[in-house]
């Protein structure tokens, strides 16, 4: 391709997103009949200061500026403490389709005048407002909900006014005195009246005939309760004057995205590793073998580590070695070499005929292929001759390495993000992507997003949304907390997490309360791993086969995302590079690992145990959320307890674990049977999943025991109110 340079005023100007434009309070336009649709509330008009009309310094001019005086005083609503909304409305919460989006405010206005609010939404781009009347909680506390359900962009922003109906029907009630009783029939006549004149069509002559029979001749009690008739209450709902609403000064937005954002399989392999043939390199038609076997054991997306051509250059042998031999297939993050860059394909893996076959025919078993994305070249990438100013150069005249002293990666070259001809790095590094959707790819596996500029993620995912709004993006970035929200603010759909490090009941219960039940889960995806190519934690190293099913099933139940880096994972290889390393020995990041069906599916794998675990996530609602998450009390630091149900308690599964992978622990729970749905009153019964066995508990004090050799944890589904061994349900999973 030909080099570009900063002066080159061919290329695109970039412009990353800024932060939303606040709208000014706005004042409702003249009130529509419908019931659910309305246009949004034109802005306010604010008048300024006196002094700002004087020439004054910029600094002091901009003070006196952002002090505003809404031009009319008679608005009298306050709209504060809006939740959900992420850092104050700059970026949007995250659903997935068919999903409700639930809204709080605090609103309440001087006096005792009674409220009415209004929650409003609509698809991004459209112009029409739809509505949903929020009910009062408490201490001035509001809520309300929309669905949202297609995949897109939406927005909601809130309405509130005085009601003066509200108010007077409150008090209609209250009154005592006859007098009294008919002056406030005669103010509600007056209201309903006005309403009814300004209302046009049968609702106006249904509200004008209302107002005549309030101010009638049938009796106080009989006129009474026909201003206090529900219908009429909707109806002034419906219809009130809007003139002195109060909008809020924030348009909010959320993302929603398809049901793989919120509920996914993954399944990590590398396909060079997976020819039928020891010693041979795979192709993409090696690969289609694997497909039905990974979707019989639940599997719905395949990640496949970088599939470009690899670098020459420095190219690293086994187990991470400086001296490659001549056959040494080097790793596939060392992308680029003579055969091309990041739209190019290893030459021995197939053709990009045959990798869009693989992809169709994945999808035809109901699995996503998703591609690792490592903005990183290695010294041959056609990259460094063409673009030399999208790298650091050192004095000595070569080009900057990656490096996380003390380790090297001589193999791999990063992009300088600084260069002065950055657009053109962002638009090359978009396409890409986009190239890449073009093969039928719409799951991405970014690899360490969090060394690239955060613009340049928030511009390039929503412009790859643009066109391809059920596009996944997975950040691997295992870094400080700060940066990996950030991430996931900005677009990112699911999150790597420190599922990893967390390994007793204190840290897992700290970190499941964090991701599931903190603010952050409004943005932020967990996806559990127990193991990555790059990982292999101290705890499978020295667990044995119950640390392995034990991290399995608590990936795959406490988060709804999880994955497993597959073959290594089946077939339980717990051997480091050395002492105190996470590093797999005889790592497939380096070499060919040909495993065949033969050992994947014998007695020393957990093909089934894990078959078994998909089985359980996909035939249980309860387990397909993350916000659902509750933890119960044990006796026991070795024994973690935790729950999920649907929001109607028809599907609840309690989950139980021995993280002991040595010794029997044994407990007693304090259920909170609440939070489970179950009454506290009545027996109830426990079904494992994962061995068949059934009990009928009472309360929530119960026995548990569990041997890690045998199995180191329980999957219950909880069905309450059966009394008898003869009210025991069918075994489903």
């Amino acid at each position: 391709m030909p080099k570009k340079t900063a002066a080159d005023d061919r290329k695109p100007v970039i412009t990353p997103p800024a932060p939303e434009a606040k709208k000014e309070a706005g004042s409702m336009s003249e009130p529509s009949t419908a019931a659910v649709r309305t246009t949004k509330p034109a802005s306010v008009d604010t008048i300024k200061t006196p002094t700002e009309t004087t020439s004054k310094p910029a600094t002091v001019k901009a003070t006196q500026e952002a002090v505003q005086v809404t031009l009319d005083g008679r608005k009298r609503i306050i709209i504060e403490s809006v939740s959900p909304q992420i850092d104050d409305g700059r970026f949007p919460i995250k659903r997935t389709v068919g999903e409700t989006v639930v809204v709080e405010i605090d609103a309440f206005t001087d006096g005792h005048d009674a409220l009415s609010c209004v929650l409003q939404y609509r698809k991004l781009g459209e112009t029409v407002w739809q509505e949903a009347p929020m009910r009062a909680l408490v201490n001035d506390r509001w809520r309300g909900e929309f669905p949202v359900s297609e995949v897109g962009r939406y927005e909601y922003t809130l309405l509130a006014w005085v009601d003066h109906f509200k108010s007077w029907r409150h008090d209609l009630g209250r009154w005592e005195q006859a007098e009294d009783i008919a002056l406030s029939l005669r103010i509600g006549a007056d209201l309903v009246g006005k309403t009814g004149q300004r209302v046009a069509g049968a609702e106006g002559r249904w509200l004008t005939q209302r107002a005549d029979e309030l101010a009638g001749a049938q009796t106080l009690e009989q006129r009474r309760q026909l201003g206090l008739d529900d219908e009429l209450a909707q109806r002034m709902f419906r219809d009130a004057d809007r003139t002195l609403a109060l909008s809020y000064d924030k348009t909010l937005k959320v993302v929603v995205e398809d049901e793989r954002a919120r509920f996914s399989t993954w399944y990590e392999m590398f396909p060079r590793s997976c020819s039928p043939v020891p010693g041979k390199h795979g192709t993409f038609k090696d690969c289609e073998a694997w497909l039905p076997r990974l979707a019989a054991m639940g599997f719905d997306v395949l990640y496949f580590p970088p599939i470009h051509p690899i670098g020459r250059v420095n190219r690293k042998g086994k187990n991470n070695t400086l001296t490659p031999g001549p056959d040494d297939v080097g790793s596939p993050w060392a992308i680029g070499s003579v055969e091309g860059g990041h739209k190019s394909i290893l030459p021995e893996l197939g053709t990009l005929e045959e990798f869009r076959a693989l992809v169709r025919k994945a999808r035809e078993q109901g699995i996503d292929i998703a591609l690792d994305i490592a903005l990183q070249c290695a010294p041959d990438h056609p990259y460094v001759k063409e673009h030399p100013d999208w790298f650091r150069w050192r004095p000595d005249g070569t080009v900057q390495y990656a490096e996380n002293p003390p380790k090297k990666y001589q193999d791999i070259y990063p992009f300088n993000f600084e260069t002065a001809d950055w657009q053109a790095l962002w638009e090359e590094i978009k396409s890409i992507f986009a190239f890449w959707v073009e093969q039928g790819v719409r799951i991405f596996r970014v690899d360490n997003p969090h060394t690239k500029p955060f613009a340049m993620w928030e511009w390039l995912i929503a412009e790859i949304k643009k066109t391809t709004p059920n596009a996944i993006f997975l950040a691997e970035a295992f870094t400080r907390p700060k940066i990996m929200h950030r991430l996931a603010k900005l677009g990112y759909t699911q999150s790597y997490t420190y599922y990893t490090w967390r390994n007793t009941k204190g840290e897992l219960s700290e970190y499941l309360t964090e991701v599931c039940q903190g603010p952050g889960r409004e943005y932020f995806r967990p996806n559990f791993w127990p193991n990555t190519p790059d990982i292999l934690h101290e705890a499978l190293q020295f667990g044995g086969r119950p640390m392995f099913m034990t991290r399995l099933v608590m990936a795959a139940t406490m988060t709804a995302n999880y994955g497993i880096y597959g073959p290594a994972y089946e077939m339980m290889e717990h051997t480091a590079v050395k002492h105190g390393s996470e590093e797999y020995l005889e790592s497939e990041k380096y070499q060919l690992r040909q495993r065949g069906f033969q050992d994947l599916d014998g007695p020393n794998s957990l093909r089934e145990f894990i078959t078994l675990v998909n089985r359980i996530r996909k035939r249980n609602p309860a387990l397909q959320s993350n916000w659902n998450l509750r933890l119960h009390y044990v006796d026991n630091d070795q024994i973690l307890c935790y729950s999920k149900s649907t929001a109607d308690h028809a599907n609840i599964i309690l989950v139980i674990v021995n993280l002991d992978p040595n010794y029997t622990q044994a407990g007693w729970t304090g259920l909170n049977l609440e939070e489970l749905g179950v009454d506290p009153f009545q027996p109830f019964q426990v079904h494992d999943l994962l061995t068949g066995a059934h009990y009928i508990w009472n309360g929530p004090r119960n026995y548990v025991e569990l041997n890690p050799h045998r199995m180191p944890a329980h999957v219950f589904r909880v069905l309450s109110g059966l009394h008898t061994e003869r009210d025991f349900a069918t075994f489903e999973g």
